[in-house]
């Protein structure tokens, strides 16, 4: 297990400070606001901890409402909206300075019979292992110089290997755009058999390459095209256990953007091809003149 995916879990050890009051930190590093797949993670952990151990959470609706500081640590306030028999719902209002920074309602469920069905099928795709890590993608894009070296020669704590161009190669060769991201991803350790960790855990990687999708169309890339951009809202289901210290494809669409916006969905198979996860996320997206 790497430093990277240490520092991760470290995070989501969150603090009990009072009955449904909870503590988080953000990793100590020069950023200018904090991941938001850390917050959502986060709050996460808070209402999963107020809830019986054979409940697992379905599905959560977030909404970013300010960008969160790094340098001081996250209060989450955890409301028991209802227990009922089957079903239990908690909100959770993540606090720093006084005001809220995100809020969050989660829904818990028991283990039912039912009907199933799955129409989404998982696009064929190459094997992660045949493909280049991240960071060899981008070192062949922005090379090995400063100010990249530290940036790509640091340890991540997620394993993604990207199908699809990556946002700066659709920047610098026009016939790479699309609308379409796929991404196999995984946390590159043996975590423990806790089904809120790993749920937890896709919630944080969920967030890394949404956005993404939406730049992707139009050739944008951060850092290279005068954008600016930050999550807005995001909702996810679960539809059945996912680990996450196996191989994930995060299949990935945007369908729409306009009036400085954009919308992303998302799925998230299993290797041999069973939906786990459906995701949708609303952007903020602004490019100013060159």
């Amino acid at each position: 297990m790497n430093e990277a995916l240490k520092e991760v879990l470290d995070l989501l050890d969150l603090e009990q400070i009072e009955l449904d009051i909870f503590r988080g930190r953000s990793p100590e590093e020069r950023i200018q606001r904090v991941f938001g797949g850390q917050v959502a993670a986060q709050a996460l952990v808070a209402a999963g901890r107020t809830v019986p151990s054979d409940r697992a959470v379905h599905s959560l609706h977030a909404y970013f409402i300010r960008p969160g500081d790094p340098a001081i640590p996250i209060v989450y306030n955890v409301e028991r909206v209802r227990d009922g028999r089957s079903f239990t719902t908690r909100r959770v209002v993540a606090v720093q300075h006084g005001k809220a920074i995100f809020t969050m309602s989660a829904s818990f469920h028991i283990v039912e019979e039912g009907v199933a069905h799955q129409a989404a099928v998982m696009p064929v795709v190459p094997d992660p292992e045949t493909l280049p890590l991240f960071q060899d993608r981008m070192r062949a894009v922005v090379g090995d110089g400063e100010p990249w070296r530290d940036w790509l020669a640091r340890p991540r704590p997620v394993d993604a290997r990207y199908v699809t161009p990556l946002t700066w190669e659709a920047n610098r060769d026009p016939s790479l755009r699309g609308s379409e991201t796929q991404v196999w991803f995984r946390y590159d350790a043996d975590l423990p058999d806790d089904p809120l960790l790993h749920v937890v855990l896709a919630a944080y990687a969920s967030d890394y390459t949404l956005v993404d999708t939406v730049l992707l169309t139009h050739g944008l890339a951060w850092g290279a095209s005068n954008v600016s951009g930050a999550s807005l809202d995001h909702a996810m289901w679960f539809h059945r256990p996912l680990k996450v210290d196996d191989w994930v494809l995060y299949a990935q669409e945007s369908p729409w953007s306009g009036n400085a916006r954009g919308l992303a969905q998302g799925q998230m198979f299993s290797p041999s091809g069973e939906l786990a996860v459906s995701v949708v996320q609303e952007c903020m997206i602004r490019v100013s003149n060159p």
